[in-house]
């Protein structure tokens, strides 16, 4: 998935390290396997490049992975969109980036943001089926990494290990408490510092414009690109971080509220009762704002 993954455990049953790490390599596969679009026989990759009309099986991992981008997208207007693909592209981010990076033009634009919907997509949570309706490229890489520090996690829940932190680019799920008793600790950036913050049995996504970023013709755009318009964001949000017991749905979130902007995301985030901490960059700096949700879950912890 182009990143890194790293574990920290309290492991007093002697589980033997080779095991351990199997396990993990076990679950990151199975993630990779199936939505990874930078492999060419993935199952997104199959899906992707399906004829319109055909009709197709997602693993029960795929299929949980694309609800929740559909339930985030329909509760937030599409500020996340898992079609987004062809606006991932012509941006030049993603799998099928451009080798030589320039801005797209007017019409090309249009033409992918023709491609984008959520609400085209068939899919039957039952049977875990959905229709390719010609043309949409799905890109679950906003979701598909919280899942896959979730499902790190209970490989190693069902080795019978009870403490441990799990990392994924970035992304943690803790559970249980440090060797010390001390609980879990990640830094996570405030306004003009960082700060850590405590966790127990949950976990935390960040979202920002300061990775993943493209200059060209002295214009700077980020990897975060709203779906509604089909452009990079362009407001003060520098970061926005969502504590929830799943990191799949903490980094979807961060995704959307990161789209929907300070005003409108600080919104969403206490509507929907959501831990979460924004930063945004001004003429006075780097200011932070937390969530009701947010204050809770830190107190909390």
């Amino acid at each position: 998935m182009g990143t890194t993954w790293s574990v920290r455990l309290d492991n007093p049953s002697m589980v033997p390290l080779e095991a351990i790490r199997a396990a993990i390599e076990e679950a990151l596969d199975v993630v990779i396997a199936q939505m990874s679009t930078w492999e060419a026989d993935s199952s997104i990759t199959r899906f992707n490049e399906a004829p319109a009309g055909s009709r197709h099986a997602l693993e029960p991992e795929f299929a949980e992975v694309l609800a929740c981008g559909l339930r985030w997208a329909a509760a937030s207007g599409g500020a996340i969109d898992p079609t987004i693909g062809p606006l991932v592209s012509l941006w030049g981010f993603g799998s099928h980036a451009a080798a030589v990076m320039s801005l797209p033009s007017p019409s090309d634009l249009a033409a992918a943001r023709s491609r984008i919907g959520w609400q085209k997509l068939q899919f039957d949570d039952t049977t875990r089926t959905i229709t390719q309706p010609g043309g949409v490229r799905l890109d679950l890489s906003g979701i598909a990494k919280g899942f896959s520090v979730d499902q790190v996690a209970d490989s190693l829940k069902a080795l019978g290990l009870r403490a441990f932190l799990v990392e994924v680019g970035g992304e943690v799920r803790c559970l249980g408490r440090r060797p010390s008793g001390e609980p879990w600790r990640v830094l996570v950036e405030a306004g003009t510092q960082s700060v850590h913050i405590a966790l127990a049995d949950t976990a935390i996504a960040t979202s920002g414009n300061r990775w993943h970023v493209h200059e060209v013709d002295a214009q700077r755009w980020s990897h975060t690109i709203d779906p509604r318009t089909g452009e990079p964001v362009g407001h003060s949000l520098v970061s926005v971080s969502v504590i929830h017991p799943h990191c799949m749905h903490a980094d979807a979130l961060a995704t959307v509220l990161t789209v929907l902007g300070p005003e409108d995301g600080f919104a969403f985030a206490q509507r929907h009762k959501i831990a979460a901490l924004f930063v945004k960059e001004d003429q006075d700096g780097c200011l932070s704002c937390a969530t009701d949700g947010w204050m809770a879950q830190v107190h909390a912890a």
